[in-house]
C-alpha cells in the first residue's frame, strides 16, 4: 500500500457540547499542524495536580476535510498516537476508537467515504486525571493515509528477522503478508530484495503466492547475505528491504523497510551479548514529552534527544512508561542505541482516577500487537517490557497476567527478550501497609502517640527503605512467579537483590530498570562485577514535564519537613541528567566519568545564598550545583566546589595557585569537595594519576560586556513541514564564556518561510509557558524551536535587555 502524510489541513478546538450550540454560535476551529499537543499552551491551575504539572486537562476535537483518493480500493488512516480515548468519525459516522494513548492504530476509512465529494474526519481526544506525569493531549504523533488495490501488502506487512548470523554470512527471513480484498483467488509473485549499507544489492528472491478471496497469506523467504555488516551501538549498519507483488509484467504493490543484521544472546554468565560481544547497558529512562514542545512528536526532536543522550554516554533507552514513537526508534537505529520498549504503567490496579486500568482487560492484547508491529523491524529494540511497577506482580493473579503478556509477545516476536520493571515494595504494598499500621499501633500503645515510625523511616531514606523491603523474604516469595515468566528480571530500586539473587536464583538475569541517579557509582560497580546483571537505567536521562520537583533540592527551616514534589509554578521533575531543553547537568558528567568514558575531571559549584538552611536531597536529587565560576555579588564568600574524577587525586587551582589536593576515584565515589573563597578568575581541576599531573578542566568567570549568542543545530531545513531547527540562545561575556548570573527576557521573532514553534528554558518553575515570543533565560540559556513552513529562507532574530540584536538565517534544503 502507498503511504502519504496526512498531517496538513487539520483544525482544532476544545470539544463542544452539541446541545450547547443549538441556537447559539458554533465554537470556532483554528488551523493547526499535526503533530499537535492540545494541552501544552493552555493555562495551568495553581490548585491542580502536581503530577500533571498543574495542567487542567480537557476534551478536544480535530477536523480535516479531504477528497477521497481516486480509483481507490482500500483507504486506511493510521494514527501513530492520540492521547487519549480517541474516537474517530468520518462523515458523521463512528469509524473507530482507541482508549490507550500510546498505541498506533488504523481506521478503515473506505466504507465511510463519498467518492467525488468532500469528506470530513473528526477525531476526539481527552486527558483528565489519567496519568502520573504530563501526557499532553490530542493528535500528538504523525498521521498517515494508506491507499491500495485489491491485492496489497498492508502497512505492517513486511517483517524482517535474522535467525542465523555468523561471521561469514547471515540468513535474513523476509515475511510478506499479502491481502486479497477481491472476490476471487489471486496468484502473484513476491519479489524481495535486500540492499546493503552501501546501497548495493545484498540478496534477492522470488516466490509465488496464492491468496483466497477476502483472506490473507504469508510469503516467507530466507535470503543469505554474504559477509554481512552487523548492527550494534558502535556500528549501526542498516540494510534496506523491498517487497514487490508482480502479476505478469505488472507491479501490483510494493513495500519497503529498513532493518539491521545482529545476533542477540542472553545467559547468566556472559550476560547480554550482541554479535557475540558482551554488552553492559548504560541506560536512560525517558518520558515521551520533548520538554518545551510538550508531547508533540517531531522526528527532528526525537533524533536530537537520542543524539544528545548518546553523546552524554548512554547506549540504551528505556521508554517510560509507554511505547516509544516510531521516530525515536528510527533515530536509535541510525545512531546505535539499544531500546527497551515498554508497554504499560498499569494493568488492572489503578494508579490514577481515570487511567488505562479501566480499559486494560479489553484492550491489552490489541495494544501489545500494535507495539510489536511498530518495533519488529527495528534492530535497536532488543527487549520488551510488559509493565512498570505493577502492584499485581506480588500476587498469583498478577503472575498469570504477566505470563499472558509475555507469551503474547513471544508469539508475535520470538526474536527479542521480555522483561518487567518490578518494584518490590509496590509488589507487597498491602503487606507493607499492614505492617506499618501494626507498627504505628504498637508505637501508640507504648509511647502514647501515633507516630508511624515506618513513615519517618521512608521520608528519611526512601531508597534505603525500598531496598530493605525489596531484599526481604516476603518479596522473594511473592515475586517469584512474576520474575519467573521473564527472560530478564527488571528491577526498580532493587539493587540490594543483585548479588543475593545470583545464589537464590542462579539462572536469573537482572537489569536495573529504574535506579536512583545518586547511586550510579554503586550500581555500576555491581553491573560490571556480576555477569548476570546486564545494565542500569537511571531515572532519568532527560528531564520531563510533570511529577514536579521530585528531584528538586530543598532548603529547610528548623523543624520543617521535606516535601515530595513541588508547588506551582513548578512544571518539571528536575531529575534528568539532561535538562528540559537539552543541556547537560553536572550529574551527566559524573555519570560519564563513572562509566569510564570521560578521563577529564569536572567542576560543579553549589549555588550560594542558602546559608543557615538545612539542605535536603531526596533520592532523585543531585546537588544544587552548576558548572559555573561566575557569581557576582559573592566575592569573598566561601563556596562549595565539587570535583568529579576517576583519577587517584585531583588538585584545585585558582588562577594557577594551588588550593590543595584531595583523593577521588572509585574508593571515594569519584568525587570530592573543596571550600573556596570566591574571586573571579580561572578555576582549574587537575587529575593526578600515578603521581603525575594528567587531564585538566577549567571554569572561567564571564567578564566584560554582556552579549547574546545564537547557534543552531542546523542551518538548512526540510520544507515539507518536518524540518525543525533548535536554536540555542546564550548570554555570554566578552570571550564567549556563558554568563550564568545575568538572566533576562529574550525576545525571538521569526520571518520568512518559518514559524516559532516553541521558546523556553530549563527553568523547572517558569512563570511563562512555551508558546510566547518572549521567555526568561535560566542559568544564562534558552532554546527556540523553529519550524519550516515552506520553501525560502527563515530569518530568526533575538534580542535581550542590554544586548545587541542577533540574527540567524536558516535556508531550505
Amino acid at each position: 500500500m502507498k503511504r502519504t502524510p496526512f498531517t496538513d489541513g487539520w483544525q482544532f478546538r476544545e470539544k463542544v457540547n452539541p446541545f450547547a450550540e443549538i441556537g447559539g454560535p458554533a465554537a470556532p476551529y483554528v488551523d493547526v499542524s499535526i503533530p499537535h499537543d492540545a494541552l501544552i499552551r493552555t493555562e495551568r491551575d495553581p490548585e491542580g495536580e502536581a503530577a500533571a504539572a498543574y495542567f487542567r486537562g480537557g476534551a478536544y476535537q480535530y477536523r480535516k476535510v479531504f477528497f477521497a483518493p481516486e480509483a481507490r480500493d482500500s483507504v486506511q488512516i493510521e494514527f501513530e498516537g492520540v492521547y487519549r480515548d480517541a474516537m474517530v468519525y468520518i462523515n458523521g459516522d463512528f469509524a473507530g476508537q482507541r482508549p490507550f494513548g500510546y498505541s498506533a492504530f488504523t481506521i478503515d476509512a473506505g466504507p465511510f467515504l463519498r467518492e467525488g465529494e468532500e469528506n470530513e474526519i473528526i477525531v476526539e481526544a481527552r486527558a483528565h486525571r489519567d496519568s502520573r506525569w504530563y501526557t499532553g493531549a490530542g493528535i500528538y504523533r504523525d498521521v498517515w493515509l494508506w491507499t491500495g488495490g485489491d491485492i496489497r501488502i498492508p502497512g505492517d506487512g513486511l517483517r524482517l528477522s535474522t535467525p542465523d548470523v555468523e561471521e561469514g554470512g547471515a540468513v535474513v527471513e523476509v515475511v510478506v503478508k499479502v491481502e486479497n480484498a477481491g472476490s476471487r483467488a489471486r496468484t502473484v509473485d513476491v519479489a524481495v530484495r535486500l540492499d546493503g549499507p552501501d546501497g548495493e544489492q545484498a540478496a534477492s528472491g522470488i516466490a509465488p503466492i496464492t491468496v483466497r478471496p477476502g483472506g490473507s497469506a504469508l510469503s516467507r523467504q530466507r535470503l543469505f547475505v554474504h559477509s554481512p555488516k552487523l548492527w550494534s551501538e558502535n556500528t549501526p549498519e542498516l540494510y534496506a528491504a523491498s517487497a514487490t507483488l508482480v502479476h505478469g509484467d505488472e507491479t501490483v504493490d510494493t513495500a519497503a523497510a529498513v532493518f539491521g543484521i545482529r545476533r542477540l544472546q542472553l545467559d547468566p554468565v556472559h550476560g547480554l551479548r550482541v554479535n557475540g560481544r558482551s554488552v553492559k547497558l548504560r541506560g536512560a529512562c525517558v518520558h515521551h514529552d520533548s520538554g518545551i514542545l510538550g508531547s508533540a512528536t517531531f522526528a527532528a526532536a526525537e533524533e536530537r534527544r537520542v543524539r544528545l543522550l548518546k553523546e552524554a554516554g548512554f547506549n540504551a533507552i528505556r521508554s517510560s512508561h509507554n511505547p516509544l514513537s516510531a521516530a525515536m526508534l528510527d533515530a536509535c537505529d541510525r545512531l546505535g542505541v539499544y531500546v527497551m520498549d515498554e508497554t504499560f504503567d498499569v494493568w488492572t490496579s489503578a494508579k490514577s482516577d481515570f487511567d488505562y486500568s479501566l480499559n486494560f482487560s479489553d484492550w491489552w492484547e490489541r495494544d501489545v500487537e500494535s507495539l510489536v508491529a511498530k518495533d519488529f523491524n527495528h534492530p535497536s529494540v532488543i527487549m520488551y517490557s510488559i509493565g512498570n511497577e505493577i502492584p499485581e506482580t506480588g500476587s498469583a493473579v498478577g503472575g498469570m497476567q504477566g505470563r499472558a503478556l509475555a507469551e503474547k509477545i513471544r508469539t508475535l516476536d520470538p526474536t527479542r527478550f521480555v522483561t518487567n520493571a518490578v518494584n518490590g515494595m509496590l509488589a507487597v504494598i498491602d503487606d507493607v501497609k499492614k505492617m506499618a499500621a501494626q507498627a504505628a499501633s504498637a508505637g501508640q500503645a507504648e509511647h502514647g502517640d501515633g507516630d508511624a515510625a515506618g513513615i519517618n523511616t521512608l521520608m528519611a531514606g526512601p531508597g534505603d527503605f525500598m531496598n530493605q523491603i525489596g531484599a526481604s523474604a516476603l518479596v522473594t516469595e511473592k515475586t517469584a512467579e512474576s520474575f519467573g515468566v521473564l527472560d530478564v528480571a527488571g528491577m526498580n530500586y532493587l539493587d540490594s537483590r543483585y548479588e543475593m539473587d545470583s545464589s537464590l536464583f542462579p539462572n536469573r538475569i537482572i537489569v536495573g530498570t529504574e535506579t536512583f541517579p545518586t547511586h550510579i557509582d554503586l550500581n555500576w560497580a555491581k553491573v560490571t562485577a556480576f555477569g548476570h546483571v546486564i545494565g542500569d537505567f537511571t531515572w532519568t536521562g532527560w528531564d520531563y514535564l510533570g511529577e514536579v520537583g521530585i528531584g528538586r533540592p530543598q532548603y529547610l527551616a528548623p523543624g520543617e519537613a521535606p516535601a515530595f514534589g513541588a508547588p506551582y509554578p513548578w512544571i518539571a521533575a528536575w531529575c534528568g541528567d539532561i535538562d528540559l531543553v537539552g543541556f547537560r547537568r553536572p550529574a551527566s558528567y559524573y555519570r560519564e566519568i563513572v562509566f569510564g568514558l570521560r578521563p577529564a575531571p569536572y567542576i560543579a559549584v553549589s549555588r550560594p545564598g542558602h546559608e543557615g538552611a538545612q539542605f535536603y536531597a531526596g533520592p532523585w536529587t543531585w546537588s544544587d550545583s552548576i558548572g559555573s565560576w561566575t557569581w557576582p555579588g559573592h566575592e569573598g564568600d566561601d563556596l562549595t566546589v565539587e570535583v568529579y574524577s576517576d583519577a587517584d587525586e585531583v588538585e584545585l587551582r585558582l588562577d594557577g595557585r594551588s588550593l590543595g589536593r584531595s583523593s577521588t576515584g572509585a574508593a571515594n565515589r569519584f568525587k570530592t569537595e573543596f571550600r573556596v573563597t570566591y574571586a573571579p578568575g580561572e578555576l582549574t581541576a587537575v587529575a593526578w594519576r600515578g603521581g603525575a599531573a594528567a587531564e585538566t578542566f577549567t571554569l572561567k568567570t564571564a567578564t566584560g560586556p554582556l552579549a547574546l549568542a545564537v547557534a543552531s543545530d542546523r542551518l538548512s531545513l526540510a520544507t515539507d513541514g518536518t524540518g525543525l531547527a533548535f536554536v540555542e540562545l546564550e548570554l555570554v561575556g566578552a570571550d564567549g564564556t556563558l554568563f550564568t548570573a545575568a538572566d533576562r527576557d529574550v525576545l525571538v521573532t521569526v520571518s520568512g518561510a518559518g514559524v516559532l514553534l516553541a521558546l523556553g528554558s530549563a527553568d523547572p518553575a517558569p512563570t511563562t509557558l512555551y508558546g510566547e515570543s518572549s521567555h526568561r533565560t535560566f542559568d544564562g540559556r534558552a532554546l527556540a524551536v523553529i519550524r519550516a513552513t515552506g520553501p525560502g529562507p527563515i530569518v530568526v532574530s533575538a534580542s535581550a535587555e542590554g544586548c545587541d540584536v542577533v540574527t540567524l538565517v536558516l535556508n531550505p534544503e
